[in-house]
């Protein structure tokens, strides 16, 4: 039985060799980069505004906030991310989201369970897509990407405590008040779900951080129901207003 096993990975390898999250070349083995997509990757180290995550001068300062976090503190209590959104990360992400590429999201868990290992945690929540949209898609990205991380971790994922209630317009586009009012009321925690959330750290998990809008939404609902601290944790975080 092991020897034919063997035999047949042996064959699958030959014929579907592993290939570059970007860009599809053949590479030396899973979940790994070309040399031109690793050097396209813009990694962040976790320094940074303690609010949105965004870099700022002075960054070694712990607790130090950028102006437009001074001006409205978020909802949430920080952002972590693997790579600053860009070319590279954008190909990752449309893969995942329209691509039906499911692999992304564990070469997306493979670069963020950094972040759970070095920091307080209680439990996953990946922000949730509407009923509608998730049957369109047949899919939710960002709980393919927190179901990753806690087969990785063993940190304890809930997909049912955060829902989304209402279908919410694609965001891209909008200024930063017109997101924060198109997700205004979009998400609640069901009651059955609140004796869960009491005091405990959550990660809320999600593809890509823009805005902030969304995680406001979702961080705000999650401390009303009673969650000490919310972190948001994705894979990349747009810092260049062009995208």
């Amino acid at each position: 039985m092991r020897v034919g096993l063997l035999l047949w990975r042996s064959v699958a390898d030959f014929a579907l060799p592993p290939r570059c999250p970007g860009c599809g070349v053949v590479v030396e083995g899973d979940l790994r980069f070309c040399l031109d997509c690793w050097g396209g990757l813009e990694f962040l180290t976790g320094s940074g505004c303690a609010g949105c995550g965004a870099p700022v001068a002075d960054a070694w300062q712990e607790g130090l906030l950028c102006g437009r976090c001074l001006a409205e503190p978020p909802a949430h209590d920080g952002v972590r991310a693997a790579v600053a959104y860009g070319e590279t990360a954008r190909r990752i992400v449309l893969k995942l989201k329209y691509g039906s590429r499911p692999a992304m999201a564990e070469m997306i868990a493979s670069l963020l369970q950094r972040h759970l290992e070095s920091e307080g945690h209680d439990l996953l929540i990946p922000v949730p897509l509407h009923r509608w949209r998730l049957w369109w898609r047949g899919y939710n990205q960002s709980a393919l990407i927190a179901r990753a991380l806690a087969r990785r971790t063993g940190v304890r994922l809930s997909t049912d405590t955060l829902l989304r209630k209402r279908a919410t317009p694609v965001l891209r586009g909008l200024g930063a008040r017109a997101r924060a009012k198109a997700v205004r009321g979009a998400f609640a925690v069901p009651s059955r779900e609140r004796g869960c959330l009491a005091g405990k750290t959550i990660w809320l998990v999600d593809d890509v951080h823009t805005s902030g809008a969304t995680a406001n939404a979702c961080a705000a609902v999650l401390k009303r129901a009673g969650a000490a601290r919310v972190i948001v944790l994705c894979w990349a975080r747009v810092l260049n207003e062009e995208y």
